[in-house]
């Protein structure tokens, strides 16, 4: 048996009928692989992530977090279904249909997560006639984005000729303990919360001491903090219907663009690309705050050793998009600065450490309080938390197969909420990198527009660079003219 952290238990008392916990997306997968050719290939290696054949035991009364127990009565039938795209299967009947499944809660009585086995992809641009789709969802509770990502690793394979995997190995049945056990694993959990709080409250000290040193010292502005991010449309309440889409980039062209600013990263280029969206999408409907947008962008906590460790390992920064400066060279600059300081920041206050205050709310007493929240619709009353949230988990930049059939998209989506009903995942994968917002059709009944101004951000930043490099050169060379 193995307890959720705080943490993971996070996503569990977050989760309604109307606001699922799952994080997942879609894969496209060349070559008409055969449902029962995929059935078979995952049936193999199942054994080799637990999760996948673990489910959750509920403490009576909610008094404690959830535990993980291998599932006696498994069945992975329940697991894996197949689906057909309707005529004339293009990309816009593949979205709606991944925007349908990514609605739905996935249920508790069973291990956390499911993949659809997707036919009928006839018409989508770019994809060869008879290609299939995966549509996954894994609970959030079990799994982060990096740990999602080794997941995803563990069934690719970087050949066509799959590799042998460790046979299964046959382990004893661990009985579900009963109510009375359960209650008082709790009862020593409760115990041993006193013990834990001088710990944190002396991290949480030397992490004021050192955000103090930062700002006062140094001179060095805070990022925004929660509660002062300005509205926007998608900070609303959220309802069950997801909208989802999908814009894809090359990864050369997205690198060839942090030339422009000296130090720039990757992740800045992202985030330069998303702010500028974000910004064309609300001037478009007359809404862009005077205020730039805050992002939330989660940070792995993962050491080495806990490369392949399942559950919820993360901490955040909050960066300000720049969505207030028009130039898309500017805004670059801002944000690769705003990135730098939320990276000092979010050394100094040791947010892995801080996390443990999550260890020390009673189950029951946070889900009262989440459903609460939700019900009283109180989002309307604040300003947001943030905005929204950018996650980036970098992929590998070589093909990759499944029972010898090539991976040629990989597209993501992550949970929404009350007052944050916008999150894009990045994914990079053998040169691209896809960008997939995903919204609450309330909120958000245009995503295809967001997923438009995505590329067109793309391509202004591009141009502006290259409109910047040509003043360069010219003027470079009327230098050794002279």
């Amino acid at each position: 048996m193995e307890e959720l952290s705080g943490l993971d238990a996070t996503f569990l008392f977050l989760e309604t009928e109307k606001i699922p916990m799952h994080i997942g997306g879609v894969c496209i997968i060349e070559g008409s692989m055969k449902f029962e050719e995929f059935y078979e290939f995952i049936e193999k290696r199942i054994h080799l992530v637990s999760k996948l054949t673990e489910r959750l035991v509920t403490v009576p009364l909610s008094l404690d977090r959830p535990y993980w127990v291998e599932d006696p009565d498994f069945d992975l039938s329940q697991h894996i279904k197949r689906i057909k795209l309707p005529a004339p299967g293009s990309w816009k009947e593949l979205r709606y249909a991944a925007s349908q499944h990514f609605s739905t809660c996935l249920d508790r009585s069973r291990p956390l997560w499911e993949f659809i086995f997707v036919e009928g992809l006839d018409n989508v641009s770019q994809v060869p006639k008879g290609s299939v789709a995966l549509i996954t969802k894994v609970h959030h509770s079990g799994f982060d984005g990096k740990s999602g990502a080794d997941l995803m690793a563990m069934m690719w394979d970087v050949t066509p000729v799959p590799r042998p995997v460790p046979a299964k190995v046959a382990k004893p049945q661990e009985k579900i303990p009963g109510p009375l056990n359960l209650m008082a694993r709790s009862a020593y959990n409760l115990v041993s919360i006193p013990g834990k709080i001088p710990g944190l409250l002396w991290n949480t000290g030397k992490a004021t001491l050192k955000a103090s040193y930062l700002s006062r010292i140094h001179k060095i502005e805070m990022p925004t903090l929660p509660f002062r991010a300005p509205k926007t449309p998608f900070n609303g309440i959220v309802e069950q219907e997801r909208k989802w889409n999908s814009a894809l980039l090359e990864i050369d062209r997205v690198k060839a663009i942090r030339k422009a600013v000296d130090g720039a990263t990757l992740n800045d280029v992202i985030l330069t690309i998303c702010g500028g969206a974000l910004r064309q999408y609300l001037l478009g409907k007359g809404e862009l705050p005077d205020q730039p947008l805050v992002a939330m962008v989660p940070v792995s906590t993962r050491s080495k050793d806990q490369k392949n460790a399942m559950g919820n390992q993360v901490s955040a920064m909050y960066i300000q998009l720049a969505t207030d400066q028009e130039d898309p060279i500017k805004r670059l600059e801002k944000i690769h600065v705003n990135t730098l300081v939320g990276k000092l920041y979010q050394d100094a206050i040791d947010a892995k450490s801080l996390m443990g205050y999550a260890d020390l709310i009673p189950f029951g007493l946070a889900g009262v309080a989440s459903r609460f929240y939700t019900r009283s619709a109180l989002a309307k009353w604040h300003r947001p938390f943030f905005n929204l949230v950018i996650t980036n988990v970098p992929g590998p930049n070589v093909p990759l197969y499944i029972g010898g059939h090539k991976l040629i998209t990989n597209m993501g989506t992550a949970p929404i909420f009350d007052g944050m009903g916008l999150i894009m995942p990045v994914l990079s994968y053998d040169g691209t990198i896809t960008i997939s917002p995903t919204s609450s059709a309330n909120l958000m009944p245009d995503i295809d527009v967001l997923t438009k101004c995505i590329l067109d951000s793309a391509n202004e930043l591009e141009a502006a660079v290259h409109t910047k490099q040509e003043k360069m050169a010219a003027f470079n060379a009327l230098l050794n003219q002279k």
